[in-house]
């Protein structure tokens, strides 16, 4: 029990340290509007959405497929 509680303490005060991160510096011509939106941006999210609900299917219908193996025992 005091292991655990060791262990999560460590793990929110790691979180916070996570969180105190300076911001990224500004592109050098954001004055001038270009340059795009200051950090980079333009992560591609659409392959991502892809995988999360192909993952989501796959999970699915592992759980369909143990509920009926359950119920033909």
């Amino acid at each position: 029990m005091k292991k655990l509680m060791v262990l999560s303490i460590l793990l929110m005060i790691s979180g916070l340290a996570i969180m105190a991160q300076a911001p990224p510096t500004p592109p050098v011509n954001a004055n001038e509007g270009g340059g795009g939106p200051v950090g980079g941006g333009g992560a591609p999210i659409g392959s991502g959405i892809v995988l999360l609900i192909a993952l989501a299917a796959g999970y699915g219908g592992k759980k369909i497929f143990d509920v009926k193996k359950k119920l033909a025992e």
